[in-house]
């Protein structure tokens, strides 16, 4: 097979306010990734999130190189991602700011390992650390899964879309797959 690679743009030259809008068009889920330090808890909001590996079960997050929560989540080792629901906005907000309270104003309990599971989420993923790479202004971390349930599954999710939250009213009239092994 031959590729045809399109000429590297010179650093710098895809403006960041474009590249922002233009890849705003892709919707993504949202979460929140936590974990606990020495029984301090500790979470970001992220959208860069997706399952990476069916065999051995892997997840992968990026968080930004400037997080304040990622250093934390690295050294405790495990983290758990919450994904959420179409009625939790509030919830990635308060995730997504710089408060220092954050788990004193969102409902969570603790993972089997100690990572906080936010109340009402869709679905939590354990996992401990498995690697991690640099990627840009980001970090490429990839997740061992460990546990996972979806106490939540049949709402709607919570999604990003053109730099706003939207909810489906009902995920069920959506293509589905006709096969079930195809897809990741």
């Amino acid at each position: 097979m031959t590729s045809v690679s399109a000429p590297r743009n010179s650093v710098g030259a895809v403006d960041p306010a474009r590249f922002r809008s233009v890849l705003g068009q892709f919707c993504t889920g949202v979460t929140v990734v936590t974990a606990s330090l020495d029984g301090e808890p500790v979470g970001f909001a992220c959208q860069s999130f997706s399952a990476l590996s069916l065999d051995p079960p892997l997840v992968v997050f990026c968080p930004s190189a400037t997080s304040r929560s990622w250093p934390v989540i690295s050294r405790a080792g495990t983290f758990c991602v919450n994904v959420l629901a179409g009625d939790q906005a509030e919830v990635s907000a308060v995730f997504g700011s710089r408060r220092e309270d954050k788990f004193d104003v969102v409902p969570w309990s603790r993972s089997p390992a100690g990572a906080p599971v936010l109340d009402g989420v869709l679905a939590w993923v354990e996992c401990t650390v498995d690697a991690v790479y640099p990627g840009g202004d980001h970090h490429i971390v990839v997740g061992r899964v460990e546990v996972l349930e979806a106490p939540n599954g049949g709402r709607p999710p919570l999604l990003f879309h053109r730099g706003r939250y939207t909810a489906t009213s009902d995920p069920e009239p959506w293509f589905g797959w006709s096969q079930p092994d195809d897809w990741i």
